[in-house]
């Protein structure tokens, strides 16, 4: 019996790695890219690094850089950060039970939550299946995210200009992938997320990048507690 548990386990696992590896490989590139742009814009090689170790926020990162690359003081810069990623406290909320209840592991969990992370372990039917698929993906994608930064920080501007290539699409493109099982399996869910896809379509001319995502979040309005057992009609 337990083999064949370690045998379920293992075999999940390796399915996991293996849906992983395309989020990973999107957030190597997009790494790449962040701290090329970076070095070539000025800043010192450790500045891009150190910001992925310890704010670990990729469109927060890109909007900050940018401000300060433009001109701007640490504080507009650490403002405009803010801003771009307290979409990630809702985020905190859908997956505070997948992350564990150690003090250690909501901890590092909660630096690790990203759109991909919450996306990929949402999009699991187990509670079991969910709690590996953000370790597993939220672990792997910080370090190949700081890696692709670090090695794209080293390389300065010899890459160029990488948004050329067309790469930024990747995150999109998975991230669609990951949720298109729950959209399909539940109306409530679909009428949620084509509220906030049109909110944030609506305002995406007017407002700075990553603003419209966390208007985004309006569409939870139409999502309905089920009720309780026995509760009146």
């Amino acid at each position: 019996m337990r083999s064949a548990q370690r045998t379920t386990s293992a075999a999940g696992d390796r399915s996991l790695l293996r849906d992983s590896s395309l989020v990973w490989l999107a957030s190597g590139i997009v790494g790449v890219s962040f701290g090329a742009v970076s070095v070539a814009g000025g800043l010192p090689v450790w500045v891009p690094v150190l910001m992925s170790l310890v704010v670990y926020a990729g469109s927060a990162q890109f909007s900050a850089v940018g401000v300060l690359l433009a001109g701007g003081g640490p504080a507009a810069a650490v403002a405009t950060g803010l801003l771009l990623n307290t979409r990630t406290a809702a985020f905190s909320l859908a997956v505070a039970e997948i992350i564990g209840s150690g003090r250690a592991a909501r901890f590092l969990g909660a630096h690790l939550v990203t759109d991909e992370t919450v996306a990929f372990a949402l999009a699991q039917p187990e509670p079991a299946l969910r709690r590996r698929a953000f370790w597993i993906s939220g672990l792997g994608l910080f370090a190949v995210w700081n890696t692709g930064v670090l090695a794209g920080a080293l390389a300065g501007s010899a890459l160029g200009d990488t948004t050329r290539y067309g790469l930024d699409a990747a995150f999109p493109a998975v991230l669609v992938a990951l949720v298109l099982p729950a959209l399909r399996a539940d109306a409530t869910v679909r009428r949620c997320a084509l509220l906030g896809a049109s909110l944030a379509l609506a305002v995406t001319p007017a407002v700075p990048a990553g603003v419209p995502v966390l208007l985004a979040l309006a569409g939870l309005l139409l999502h309905r507690r089920p009720a309780a057992p026995g509760a009146a009609a």
